[in-house]
């Protein structure tokens, strides 16, 4: 099945995590990906917290696989900030290979944030948001 954006801001958490577990890693991505935050996932204010996430302060990542880095685009400006480490490794929810966004060591004000992602349709990536090992909310990004 292809899947979209909006349909991902209609899925339940449960819905998400087994799109997830059920999907490849894909290749580290390369270029602009527009982002959207999914928090409250499957309630009525999943849609509305996603528009002012995305107005406000994240709108996506921008990939660089020759350094194996990244650089959010953050604040409503869409300033290129706070950098992560690209790199395939094992998922936390599943022990699975996918795409483990590190910003262990590349940002101050992150630095406790680990993203994972998988593939799941043609340059669309579902993402997972940790605090420290605590799956805080999940993400798509549309390339």
């Amino acid at each position: 099945m292809a899947y979209d954006v909006p349909q991902l801001l209609k899925m339940s958490q449960a819905e998400l995590d087994a799109l997830f577990a059920a999907s490849p890693p894909g290749d580290i991505p390369a270029g602009e990906a527009a982002g959207t935050a999914i928090i409250a996932a499957g309630t009525p204010f999943t849609v509305e917290i996603a528009q002012a996430i995305n107005l406000f302060a994240w709108q996506g990542k921008v990939f660089d696989p020759a350094t194996g880095t990244l650089r959010n685009k953050i604040l409503a400006f869409g300033i290129n900030a706070v950098i992560a480490k690209v790199y395939q490794g094992d998922s936390w929810i599943d022990s699975k290979p996918c795409i483990v966004l590190d910003y262990s060591e590349t940002s101050m004000v992150a630095h406790w944030i680990r993203d994972e992602i998988r593939l799941i349709g043609p340059k669309l990536y579902l993402g997972n948001v940790y605090w420290s090992k605590t799956h805080i909310f999940d993400f798509a990004l549309q390339f």
